[in-house]
């Protein structure tokens, strides 16, 4: 599939359908406290999306990664799942949870994506500091995007900031296109070489999402068969925006 590029008119909705959904992660993120399920948080998700004219992107996607489509509005990934968990009526937050929300909408056919993660209670300074540089590889990453950059520049600055607070970041799962359909090209990854990759052109649109963990970064495929959790059990945090290439630089749609 071909890289693609979006109009002016296009972005212009995309920025409607993530401003829509940067208030709906807003709002489930304040109903998240001890003793809340991940179901109650996906039920909230759905109603709050279609009360503003949208509709959940990710409810019935099928992914290359699964022979079953997904079957919830959002993913809540806990702790050592990094990304794609299940929400459920039966896993109810608890005090020192690291929890990572990923929502998905299409408004006007177009489809936006993001994500972030918060720490339930009282927080270690180790699981601050991988919330606090997951989130700020995010924000150095979107400082990358414009016209002549590289994919590979935004891997680059994402990785070389993780490893030098001493984390890693998850390789073989991937920020992507969006916005004609919930994953296009180009694949996004969060390790890469200066000067490498496809190169970034005004009209582009991208979901950034660095994902990284405490750990040695590798994953497996959970049990559930969606989502993908590190094989040595340490905790992963995840923040995603959607980003459009600009003749002026970079402009955020999901906030």
């Amino acid at each position: 599939m071909a890289i693609t590029t979006k109009s002016e008119k296009e972005i212009r909705i995309l920025r409607e359908g993530g401003e829509i959904l940067a208030e709906v992660l807003k709002k489930i993120s304040e109903f998240v406290r001890p003793g809340i399920s991940t179901g109650f948080l996906n039920q909230k998700a759905r109603e709050m999306i279609l009360a503003r004219g949208a509709l959940p992107s990710f409810e019935g996607y099928k992914s290359s990664f699964s022979d079953r489509p997904y079957p919830a509005t959002m993913c809540a990934s806990l702790n050592n799942v990094v990304v794609h968990g299940l929400p459920s009526e039966e896993v109810i937050l608890k005090e020192g949870d690291i929890l990572k929300l990923d929502l998905g909408v299409k408004y006007k056919n177009l489809f936006t994506d993001a994500a972030l993660t918060i720490g339930i209670g009282k927080m270690t300074d180790e699981k601050n500091k991988l919330i606090n540089v997951t989130k700020r590889a995010l924000e150095l990453a979107v400082n990358e995007v414009k016209t002549g950059n590289h994919i590979g520049d935004i891997g680059h600055i994402i990785e070389s900031y993780v490893e030098r607070e001493g984390l890693h970041v998850v390789r073989i799962l991937v920020g992507h296109g969006v916005g004609y359909a919930v994953h296009e090209e180009p694949s996004i990854p969060n390790y890469g070489k200066m000067g490498e990759g496809p190169v970034l052109k005004s009209g582009m649109v991208l979901a950034i999402e660095p994902m990284v963990t405490l750990g040695s970064g590798e994953v497996k495929l959970s049990e559930d068969g969606f989502g993908y959790e590190t094989v040595d059990g340490s905790f992963s945090a995840h923040f995603e925006h959607t980003v459009a290439v600009t003749d002026n630089g970079y402009l955020v749609l999901t906030k």
